[in-house]
């Protein structure tokens, strides 16, 4: 039984893969590369060089991504696997076969908003599928380890080089518009990955820890727990009560926590996965 579960779950990531690189190199064909929008990474480069040279980007991004795969197996080990090689030749692969297709828009700020959507939606999806599309993130990889910087920082550093680039090559305002479209592009991962927050996580500090968490099991019928704090101005020990709950049942917390105590000190954050009991099971 399990063993044909990994079968479906490894067959399920390779369609992620490859459905997620397919729509990251239709997102560049019909948005990004028509517009003259490099928003980061190979594809990014590849824009630049088309604009420059004429250089068909699809193969630039062979060019590129093939011996970044190898360099990173060769440095930083087979963690990659077939997986991300999969991803690595899907991408400009599909790029090159629809690099006839008519770009969707030819206003720049749209290219930027959409091109980062579509982009981000099939990063998310070839990241649901536990892989890469090779390209810059494995270089920020190998620039992490050879010289301590963060991946964010390695990551934010090539594509700075690229946007800084595009606005060189281009104009400022290109450039300008690389930036919408990578930021765009990093957000929607977050949603493919994470999801749309449906629920709050509520940090509740009271003296009245008891009648507020009897209100809470009494009006929203949701668990609390009570996690050990000590107060740092007073030393004395001060428990923090802890709320999950969906946020349609926000606004009735709040008013309850205020009838019941009203110098209450509360923290709320999002919560974007909760799995248990009352929630989504694991």
């Amino acid at each position: 039984m399990n063993q044909t579960q990994d079968v479906k779950t490894s067959i399920l990531e390779y369609v992620y893969v490859i459905i997620g690189a397919a729509v990251v190199a239709i997102g560049f064909n019909v948005f990004l590369l028509p517009n003259q929008v490099a928003s980061g990474g190979v594809s990014g480069i590849s824009t630049i060089l088309h604009g420059l040279f004429g250089w068909n980007p699809g193969l630039v991004q062979y060019a590129f991504n093939i011996p970044l795969f190898l360099a990173g197996v060769l440095i930083l080990g087979k963690k990659f696997g077939v997986k991300s090689f999969v991803g690595t030749i899907t991408l400009p692969f599909v790029v090159l076969i629809t690099d006839n297709w008519e770009p969707w828009t030819d206003n720049p700020l749209l290219g930027a908003l959409f091109g980062g959507i579509v982009v981000g939606l099939g990063i998310g999806l070839v990241f649901k599928g536990n892989a890469s599309t090779g390209g810059t993130d494995l270089l920020a990889q190998i620039i992490t380890k050879f010289t301590g910087l963060s991946l964010g920082t390695s990551v934010l550093l090539i594509d700075g080089i690229i946007a800084i680039s595009a606005a060189i090559v281009f104009d400022l305002e290109k450039g300008l518009y690389a930036l919408i479209g990578l930021y765009v592009t990093t957000k929607t991962i977050d949603i493919i990955q994470l999801g749309f927050s449906q629920s709050k996580m509520v940090y509740i500090i009271t003296l009245k820890q008891d009648e507020v968490r009897d209100a809470i099991y009494a009006e929203i019928n949701r668990g609390v727990t009570k996690l050990p704090a000590i107060g740092g101005y007073t030393g004395q020990a001060r428990p923090v009560l802890m709320v999950v709950v969906y946020q349609t049942e926000f606004t009735k917390l709040k008013q309850l926590i205020k009838n019941v105590d009203p110098s209450a000190f509360v923290i709320v954050s999002d919560a974007y996965e909760v799995l248990g009991e009352g929630f989504k099971r694991a």
